[in-house]
């Protein structure tokens, strides 16, 4: 099968030693040696993964943080190629609910066992550029706490970072909203964050909507309430427990979300900050892409079968290196 690996070189500490591994891996494999594609800052991966499958390749290896899995699945999208994740860097929210965590053996071989599955992706619509994300959009807090985690704190301790980002704006005040899902009368809010979500788990393997799925059709909103740090161990308290009522979280289905406050907030998509803006307008786009996953469509986990992966990309790894 015909690949391509589209690499944010930034996010690496030798690029030439995972294009070694990844060669031998996949010719063990019986894949040809992959192209590669190297993202710049005027482009981060959707160009890229572009010109990857107009090449003629198949699977495309996204390598690199959130950014760069976003950008390359939005390159995708049409296309019958299937996006292969390759975690690097810190956050990875998709390689979280993958299962993957930062394991690179792991990533090739879900790719090459040939699990697909098709991935919803959420549209984040807007005057100037509308943009895909592949797990979460959010406005408010979630936004603030991951513009105030420094990149050298997140490669001390990895996700652990974003929690000392979110002490600091635990006593800022909430946001007045309006909030109107697909055709239902606009609700009002005084909160602190609202999360759009396509699969379910945050860092760490937190699962915050138990019954989103992947490719159901539907986004998950969650409405966070809390005006005290009271609150705020109440919410983190049930979220952590896995209780199906969270207090100070409200929660929702729909296809289409539009999120208006009173004045700009902060803004973020798969843990990337975007400009801050008023409004946060977001659709559902059904079965957008093909997703390398470790099983198909049976399962409702994407993770599921993560670890038996893990252990069958190990001993590919060692064979290859033979």
């Amino acid at each position: 099968m015909r690949s391509a690996v589209v690499v944010n070189p930034a996010k690496l500490d030798d690029p030439d030693e995972l294009r070694a591994v990844l060669d031998k891996a996949l010719a063990k494999a019986g894949w040809p040696a992959p192209a590669w594609y190297e993202t710049t800052r005027e482009d981060p991966g959707q160009g890229q993964s572009k010109a990857a499958v107009e090449a003629g390749a198949e699977v495309v290896f996204a390598c690199g943080g959130d950014g760069t899995i976003m950008s390359c699945a939005s390159g995708l999208v049409g296309t019958e190629a299937a996006l292969a994740v390759l975690p690097s860097g810190t956050g990875n929210l998709l390689a979280a609910n993958l299962g993957l965590s930062g394991d690179l053996a792991a990533g090739i071989a879900v790719a090459v066992e040939g699990g697909r599955r098709r991935l919803d992706l959420g549209l984040v619509k807007s005057r100037d550029e509308d943009r895909w994300f592949t797990v979460m959009a959010g406005m408010g807090f979630d936004a603030q706490m991951l513009g105030s985690t420094s990149e050298s704190t997140k490669a001390r301790i990895g996700w652990l970072a974003y929690i000392f980002g979110g002490l600091k704006h635990l006593r800022d005040r909430p946001m007045r909203i309006s909030v109107r899902i697909d055709d239902r009368p606009p609700m009002r809010r005084r909160a602190r964050s609202v999360l759009i979500a396509n699969v379910g788990r945050l860092q760490g393997g937190v699962r915050l909507f138990k019954e989103a799925e992947p490719d159901d059709g539907w986004l998950d909103i969650a409405i966070l309430t809390p005006r005290t740090l009271g609150h705020w161990a109440v919410l983190i308290g049930g979220v952590l427990g896995g209780r199906r009522r969270v207090p100070r979280m409200e929660t929702y289905r729909a296809h289409r979300i539009q999120v208006t406050s009173n004045r700009p907030q902060p803004r973020q998509m798969d843990g990337d900050v975007i400009p801050a803006g008023r409004v946060l307008r977001v659709e559902v786009r059904h079965r957008a892409i093909w997703l390398c996953v470790p099983r198909p469509e049976s399962a409702d986990d994407l993770a599921h079968d993560a670890d038996a992966a893990a252990e069958r990309g190990e001993r590919l790894m060692r064979r290859a290196a033979e």
